[in-house]
């Protein structure tokens, strides 16, 4: 890489060593000694621009668009686009990241997300002239999109967009634009999304925010916690349906959570299930995060908003295991067969013996009871008398007791049907006792 800048071999440093204890400048003589050393140049690139006044606290936000190729763990290249804003006064940042081009949708939820991570909102924002923003200029007349002027009216804030040559109205955000690009996101390897934007969020309280600016020779952060009673309050009951028809969406992660504003929310184990879509629908208010698997559909999750970042906020309950498919089977048998303390001895004798195989055996289990109703109760008996201990031992006592039972009945239907015609031939006594005395009486 050899058009790494000293400030961001700092920031690699800082990140994947925890080197703190060694100056910007020390790394910036030691990068430019290198380059000597080694014939390596940097490639400069040099731009005119003129001295902006700096404005009051809470006036002004300033927002522009990004992209860069960046590497990729599997060693191609992808392009990543990010839109970055900064308040005009305290410099301070916050940026956000898409593997795809920006729809109007995202441009909206992405002032969402800003606001929140500011806690409220600038008086007037300023923005490029970009097509999910403003269709023309109009010698003046501003027209923007059908989707972000609803929005503008709703969050009520002034919009500012700059003129194509005028770039020095947005100067600031055109720096902080550079600054990610270069600093944070120029040769650095891109393996998802999620961890990408966790790495963006955590170089900017690293570094982005951190790093004292060259200008104002102050730390974004420090003057934030200045400006930020500055800020214009933000209604947290903003209901996204109203301005266009997708809803916050986040992945549900295999972990069974969400990432929301750097930090992960769980949702009731289970809701991940392997091949499907594992989309799910927030909403937030000014306390509380609502997760849905349908957009307006049941309540799956609710959780406090967490302050910060890097959190994990989990709902006990969402931890408990759903009924399995062993308990489910355990519990139909049990009410099923007559003799409980009988029951419970089966359940018991078949766990002991085949932890591994339970639910195989209890399957059996439940199939006999389905075909032989009859003889289960006589069949568990007889398994407990024998001392067996395997549901194929239940089985075939159960199908030896209905092939018996089977057996008497074909027995005495084939008797009483061979004989039923004939009938006995009624005799006095006295030929009975003619017999007994030999034939005397005859």
């Amino acid at each position: 890489h050899p058009d790494l800048s000293g400030a961001q071999v700092l920031d690699w440093l800082g990140e994947k060593l925890n080197v703190s204890s060694v100056t910007e400048g020390t790394v910036r003589n030691y990068v430019n000694e290198i380059r000597v050393a080694y014939h390596i140049p940097k490639m400069t690139s040099e731009r005119n621009y003129s001295t902006v006044p700096d404005l009051p606290m809470g006036q002004q936000l300033q927002v522009d668009f990004g992209q860069i190729r960046v590497p990729t763990t599997n060693g191609t290249f992808k392009r990543l686009y990010f839109i970055g804003f900064v308040l005009a006064h305290s410099r301070y940042k916050y940026v956000e990241w898409l593997d795809r081009p920006f729809r109007a949708s995202d441009l909206i939820r992405m002032h969402e997300n800003a606001f929140r991570f500011y806690g409220g909102m600038s008086t007037e924002i300023v923005y490029d002239q970009d097509r999910l923003l403003a269709v023309s200029e109009n010698a003046g007349d501003l027209i923007m999109t059908v989707e972000f002027t609803k929005y503008q009216q709703t969050r009520k804030f002034k919009v500012y967009l700059c003129r194509k040559s005028d770039p020095e109205s947005k100067g600031k955000i055109e720096q902080v634009v550079k600054y990610v690009k270069n600093n944070f996101a120029k040769n650095r390897t891109f393996d998802n999304l999620l961890d990408w934007q966790e790495s963006c969020l955590s170089w900017l309280k690293r570094t982005g925010n951190y790093k004292v600016h060259h200008n104002t020779k102050k730390r974004p952060v420090e003057v934030f916690a200045l400006e930020k009673p500055h800020l214009q309050p933000v209604s947290g009951t903003y209901i996204f349906e109203d301005i266009f028809d997708s809803s916050i969406t986040r992945t549900i992660n295999k972990d069974n959570v969400i990432r929301f504003d750097g930090n992960r929310y769980s949702v009731p184990r289970g809701t991940y299930r392997k091949g499907a879509p594992n989309i799910a629908y927030v909403e937030t208010d000014t306390e509380y995060l609502y997760i849905r698997l349908q957009q307006n559909g049941q309540l799956l999750a609710k959780h406090k908003i967490a302050k910060g970042s890097g959190t994990v906020i989990s709902d006990p309950s969402h931890r408990q295991r759903e009924h399995s498919k062993r308990d489910q089977l355990i519990e139909q048998i049990k009410g099923i067969l007559t003799d409980k303390e009988a029951a419970n001895w089966l359940i018991e004798i078949l766990s002991n013996q085949y932890p591994r195989h339970l639910i195989d055996q209890l399957k059996v289990v439940q199939s006999v009871i389905l075909k032989y109703p009859a003889f289960i109760d006589e069949a568990l008996n007889e398994m407990r008398r024998l001392r067996l201990t395997s549901a194929n031992d239940f089985r075939d006592i159960a199908i030896s007791l209905e092939i018996q039972g089977r057996k008497k009945h074909i027995e005495t239907g084939t008797l009483n049907e061979k004989y039923k015609a004939l009938v006995a031939p009624e005799r006095k006594e006295d030929i009975y006792l003619s017999v007994l005395q030999g034939g005397a009486n005859r």
